[in-house]
């Protein structure tokens, strides 16, 4: 009978070699992704537009020397002009410096809760796909309860609860609040795409290979696993960005989320939202930087899709 072919023999490759061939394939692929990336005008576009939303939010100072809270009620509702390039709102604050000193706020929501969203989500994925069983059973039960829940009456009830009306909440404080509550309610679908890939993943060749040649579970996880399953949380990720920047909006709009004296664009839409027929320019720029902020990077989430799947080529 011939030999198993996953068995080990004297002088066979140890458990570094078989995961220094498959970090090398991981690699492969992520340089393979780079080469199509670069090929496409969308990613380029998109990437331009998110650096110069990055300065902005970093730098604002580059953009405007202009107080975005300071307020001039003489100028109450002023259309657009030479001194103040995007109108005055109604308490007669300059409404470009308000959206250059928005994107900061706004982006960091974004990303925190992207972060915070994947990490949780991804943790519960690897680690449910891998175990199987129980572990697996109860996670996912535990993921649905929150999968089921609509997002904005979720956002209600848990930012109601962390912040009653009339309590005074500190700027950071407040973008933390709003952050946990989009991670609490997005992680599901994150867990969701890593356990898929897990699953596919953990039956290959070369897991096999490793557990074969004493690799511990650890190993196999971090080593041979992880760096095979990224590239769909990558691409959620991406798009969910954009996506998150927008329920940030959501949430303000609604009188939930971020709240003066925090300046963002969500916060901007909303003190706006009474006076559109008369200072319609207070409301107008705010939600045009939003939309290009969102459209940005689901295009980069697309140009990325479209570069580590092989099959939309």
């Amino acid at each position: 009978m011939t030999e198993p072919l996953l068995a080990a023999r004297p002088g066979d490759a140890g458990p570094d070699a078989v995961a220094d061939a498959e970090v090398e394939h991981a690699g492969g692929l992520w340089s393979d992704a780079w080469r199509q990336l670069r090929r496409r005008p969308l990613f380029w576009v998109a990437s331009s537009i998110i650096l110069v939303l990055l300065v902005m939010a970093f730098f604002p100072s580059l953009f405007t020397s202009v107080d975005p809270r300071e307020a001039d009620l003489a100028g109450s509702g002023a259309t657009p002009g030479p001194d103040a390039l995007f109108g005055r709102d109604l308490q007669g604050r300059d409404v470009y410096a308000r959206a250059i000193y928005g994107a900061g706020p706004t982006l960091a929501v974004g990303v925190l809760a992207t972060l915070g969203t994947v990490l949780l989500g991804a943790l519960a994925g690897l680690l449910g796909g891998y175990r199987g069983g129980w572990p697996d059973s109860l996670l996912s039960r535990f993921a649905e309860v929150f999968a089921g829940l609509p997002f904005v009456l979720g956002g209600i009830v848990i930012l109601t609860t962390f912040n009653p009306p009339g309590q005074l909440v500190g700027e950071s404080r407040l973008v933390l609040q709003v952050v946990a509550t989009i991670v609490v309610l997005s992680w599901p679908m994150a867990m969701r795409i890593m356990r898929a890939a897990t699953i596919t993943a953990r039956d290959q060749d070369y897991v096999r290979a490793a557990r074969a040649l004493g690799a511990g579970r650890l190993r196999v996880v971090f080593r041979h696993i992880l760096p095979n399953t990224l590239a769909p949380v990558l691409v959620y990720a991406t798009i969910q960005l954009g996506a998150f920047i927008g329920a940030e909006a959501t949430l303000s709009f609604l009188g939930i989320g971020l709240k003066d004296p925090v300046v963002s664009w969500g916060v901007m839409i909303a003190e706006s939202q009474d006076r559109v027929a008369q200072i319609p320019h207070a409301i107008l720029f705010p939600a045009g930087f939003l939309v290009v902020t969102v459209l940005a990077f689901v295009m980069l989430g697309d140009a990325v899709r479209d570069a580590l799947d092989p099959r939309g080529r």
